[in-house]
């Protein structure tokens, strides 16, 4: 505990405790369908289709190690982006690019990145317009792309509409994903995400960032339900534990809640579109948290 008078640190109140105290600084607007909490904003235009906006950041030392290729590099950054845009169940449009680099790194390094990003946002229909380039003071490396993206609204999924009864889904296999490799050279779920909003509307939706152990409270939290999980049931890659694939985080695979009587019908049909990419039942939405899980990745945390 922090006494009175005592100046409290971001390490101490973690991730979730700063973005509580930032969002309560922030005004609404009425154009605005969905502020801060879910994976992207939503701004309502006119027409077909809502407006996405995301921004995200990679940063050495923590989303990527020196020496890392770095049209790898540039491809994990990009499709961070792409992945919070498709968990919405929308289309990526239009990206800007800021790079934070010491003066001593090599010209070749940043053109490798730029070489990543520009083919990951090549491969799903986005565009690069712009961006800024800054120093550091201290060697390192930060990749921090802001991206728009499209949603009819009547496809937008958030993460708020989970009810009791629903089963939770998860995309792929969980684990592992930062020692093998796999969180430079993952694919975003856009055409699995554009086939669930089109065939069987899941009632909320996120993409795995930071593990189950901190996506799937968030998810519960926006939807104001518990849940139960089987921990036997999750879809484990090469060498992963279940304990392992709740926390590391990194895979940025869907999650998703549904309807059981969707779920039924919906399984056989998803087997026939993506036979390469399992779609796991792993639980249910309850009305209390009925399995505690390890927490995930979070950021500034202290313990």
């Amino acid at each position: 505990m922090t006494g009175d008078g005592e100046k409290q640190t971001i390490g101490q109140i973690g991730e979730e405790g700063l973005v509580r105290r930032l969002l309560e600084k922030l005004p609404g607007s009425s154009a605005v369908a969905v502020g801060p909490g879910d994976d992207c904003a939503v701004v309502e235009t006119p027409g077909e289709w809502w407006q996405l906006l995301k921004t995200d950041c990679i940063v050495e030392g923590i989303h990527f190690v020196v020496g890392t290729d770095p049209f790898l590099v540039g491809k994990k950054a990009m499709n961070r982006a792409i992945s919070d845009i498709a968990a919405m169940g929308g289309l990526p449009e239009y990206a800007l690019v800021t790079i934070a680099s010491h003066g001593s790194r090599e010209v070749a390094v940043v053109e490798g990145w730029y070489d990543g990003m520009v083919a990951a946002s090549e491969e799903f229909g986005c565009t690069i317009v712009g961006g800024e380039t800054t120093s550091l003071l201290q060697p390192g490396a930060i990749l921090s792309v802001a991206m728009t993206g499209k949603v009819e609204p009547e496809k937008c999924v958030l993460r708020s509409g989970a009810r009791v009864g629903d089963r939770i889904l998860v995309t792929g296999k969980l684990g592992g994903s930062f020692q093998s490799g796999r969180h430079l050279d993952f694919i975003p779920r856009v055409k699995e995400a554009r086939w669930l909003v089109e065939n069987a509307r899941p009632s909320a939706m996120m993409d795995l960032s930071d593990g189950p152990g901190s996506d799937l409270p968030r998810l519960a939290e926006a939807s104001s339900v518990g849940y139960r999980i089987d921990s036997e049931s999750l879809p484990l890659s090469d060498g992963v534990d279940p304990r392992s694939a709740v926390r590391d985080g990194e895979d940025y695979e869907l999650l998703l809640t549904m309807n059981p009587k969707r779920w039924k019908v919906l399984s056989e049909e998803w087997a026939g579109a993506f036979p390469g990419t399992p779609l796991t039942c792993i639980g249910m939405i309850t009305e209390e948290i009925e399995t505690p899980l390890g927490k995930g990745w979070e950021h500034y945390c202290e313990s």
